[in-house]
C-alpha cells in the first residue's frame, strides 16, 4: 500500500496546476452540489411513482422492491467507469454528458407500459446515480487535501435530492391529477436544464486543464484500475455498503414500509421519509468537518454504533403478550410508537450522513490520482447497498411476513462493519506504522493486508 501511495503523491507533484481563486471553487462545489441534487432526485423517483404503478401492475412486495431498486443497480456499476472516464477526460463534460443521457431515460420512462419494459427504462434512469463519481472526482481537485472532506462533504449534501422526491414527488403527483408519467416528464425537463446550465457555468478542474494544455497524457483505464489491489480499498465498500446503500434503501423503502407497516397515506408516508433522507443528507457536510477536525475513523465510530443501537431497535416487531397473571391472563402489546419510530430514523439518518462523509474522507488523500477508479468502486459498492437491500427487504416482507424484517437485516450488516472495522484498527496497531497512526486522514489505520 506504501509503495501505491507513494506513486500516487510523486504523481501528483508533477502535474503543476495554477491555483484556483476563491470564487472559481465555490462555484465549481455550488453548480456540482445542485447537480448532483437534480440527479439524485431522479434518482429516486420510484420510491413514488414506484407505488402508483406497483397499483397499476398489480405488483407483490418482491417485484415492487425490484422495481424501486433497478435504478440504484445501473447507478452503482455506472460508478466505476463514469469515475475513470471522469479522471481521463475530465470531470465536467463526463457530468454533462451523464445528465443528458439520463434526462432522455427519464422521459422515455412515461412510454413503456409492462413490467419487464419498466425495468429495462429504470435501468437508464439510473445512470442519475453515476453522477456522484464524477462530481467527487470533479470536485476533489479544486481544493488542497486538507480541505477535502469539508468540500466532499458539502457536496455529498446533493443527496437531499431523495428528500425533495420523497416530499416533493406526492405534491406534484397530486398536482398532475394522480399521473406518475407527468412526474417523470417534470423531472426530465429540469435534469436537462441542469445539465446546459452546469455546462455553461462550470470550467475545467484544474488539473486536468494543466493536463490539457502541457499535453500529459492520462492514465489507461486498466492502469486507473491499479489500487484495487488493495483489500483496505474493499473494506471500506463494507462500510458505504451500510452507510450509502442502506441509506439510499430505506429512502426508497420507507413511503411503502409507513403505508403497510402504519396505515399512513402516500403524503404523509412521503413527508415522514423525508423527515429521514433530509438528516441523511445535510449533514454530510458537518461529516466532512468533523473528519477533517478530529479524524474520520472517529466519525466512523460513531457512526456504526448509532446505528446498531437504532435498528436494533426498529427491528423490533408489534408484539401481543398474554402472561398468566394472579388473577388471570393478562394480556398487552409492545409495539413502537409511530413518533418513537420517526424519531428513530432521523438519528439514524444523521449518523448515516456523518458516515458517509467519513469513508470519503481518505480517498483523495490516498488516491489523488485514482479518485474516480477508487471513489467509483467505493461508491458502486455502496449502491450496490441500495439495490439489493429493498430486493431483500420486499422478499423478507413476503418469506418472513414481518414489517420490521428489514430493520433486522440492517442490524446485523452494521454489526458486521462494526466489528470488521474494530479488529482490523486493533491489528495494525500492532504493526506500529508511525506514519500510519495519525488520527486525522482516514477511517482507520492503513496497512498492506487490512
Amino acid at each position: 500500500m506504501r509503495s501505491i501511495l507513494e506513486s500516487n503523491l510523486c504523481q501528483e507533484a508533477n502535474v503543476t496546476t495554477e491555483p484556483a481563486t476563491l470564487g472559481e471553487k465555490r462555484q465549481a462545489l455550488t453548480a456540482s452540489t445542485l447537480a448532483f441534487t437534480v440527479c439524485f432526485a431522479v434518482w429516486t423517483i420510484f420510491s413514488i411513482i414506484g407505488i402508483k404503478i406497483k397499483s397499476q401492475l398489480g405488483l407483490n412486495d418482491t417485484e415492487f422492491g425490484l422495481l424501486v431498486a433497478t435504478p440504484v443497480l445501473t447507478g452503482s456499476l455506472s460508478r466505476l467507469f463514469l469515475g475513470i472516464w471522469s479522471d481521463q477526460y475530465g470531470g465536467r463534460i463526463v457530468y454533462v454528458s451523464q445528465m443528458l443521457f439520463t434526462a432522455v431515460a427519464a422521459f422515455l420512462l412515461t412510454k413503456v407500459t409492462s413490467y419487464e419494459m419498466f425495468l429495462l427504462a429504470a435501468l437508464g434512469v439510473g445512470f442519475a446515480g453515476g453522477s456522484f463519481a464524477v462530481g467527487v472526482a470533479y470536485v476533489s481537485r479544486w481544493y488542497p487535501k486538507e480541505q477535502q472532506g469539508t468540500a466532499l462533504g458539502i457536496f455529498g449534501m446533493g443527496n437531499v435530492g431523495a428528500a425533495v422526491t420523497n416530499f416533493g414527488a406526492p405534491f406534484l403527483l397530486a398536482a398532475m391529477g394522480g399521473r406518475w408519467q407527468g412526474v417523470a416528464q417534470v423531472y426530465s425537463i429540469i435534469l436537462a436544464i441542469t445539465a446546459v446550465l452546469f455546462f455553461v457555468l462550470t470550467k475545467d478542474d484544474p488539473v486536468h486543464a494543466a493536463n490539457k494544455a502541457s499535453g500529459h497524457k492520462h492514465p489507461g483505464f486498466f492502469e486507473q484500475l491499479e489500487p484495487l489491489k488493495n483489500l483496505q480499498v474493499w473494506r471500506f465498500s463494507l462500510y458505504y455498503f451500510f452507510v450509502f446503500g442502506g441509506y439510499v434503501a430505506l429512502a426508497l423503502w420507507l413511503p411503502r414500509y409507513y403505508v403497510g407497516a402504519y396505515g399512513l397515506d402516500l403524503k404523509t408516508a412521503g413527508m415522514l421519509a423525508a423527515a429521514y433522507a433530509l438528516p441523511g443528507s445535510i449533514f454530510r457536510a458537518l461529516g466532512g468537518w468533523l473528519s477533517d477536525k478530529y479524524g474520520a475513523r472517529t466519525v466512523m465510530y460513531w457512526t456504526f454504533i448509532a446505528a446498531v443501537i437504532c435498528t436494533f431497535i426498529m427491528s423490533y416487531p408489534a408484539t401481543d403478550y398474554t402472561v398468566a397473571g394472579i388473577k388471570g391472563p393478562i394480556a398487552f402489546n409492545i409495539t413502537i410508537p409511530l413518533g418513537v419510530f420517526v424519531g428513530l430514523t432521523i438519528v439514524l439518518g444523521f449518523f448515516m450522513s456523518l458516515g458517509k462523509a467519513a469513508v470519503y474522507k481518505h480517498i483523495p488523500v490516498y488516491y489523488p490520482n485514482h479518485v474516480g477508479s477508487v471513489g467509483g468502486t467505493v461508491g458502486l459498492i455502496g449502491g450496490l447497498g441500495g439495490f439489493f437491500l429493498p430486493v431483500t427487504f420486499g422478499i423478507m416482507n413476503d418469506v418472513i411476513g414481518v414489517w420490521t424484517s428489514c430493520f433486522m437485516l440492517m442490524t446485523i450488516l452494521v454489526a458486521l462493519a462494526l466489528t470488521w472495522m474494530h479488529f482490523a484498527i486493533r491489528r495494525l496497531e500492532k504493526r506500529r506504522i508511525p506514519e500510519l497512526r495519525g488520527p486525522r486522514n482516514l477511517p482507520e489505520l492503513e496497512g498492506l493486508k487490512g
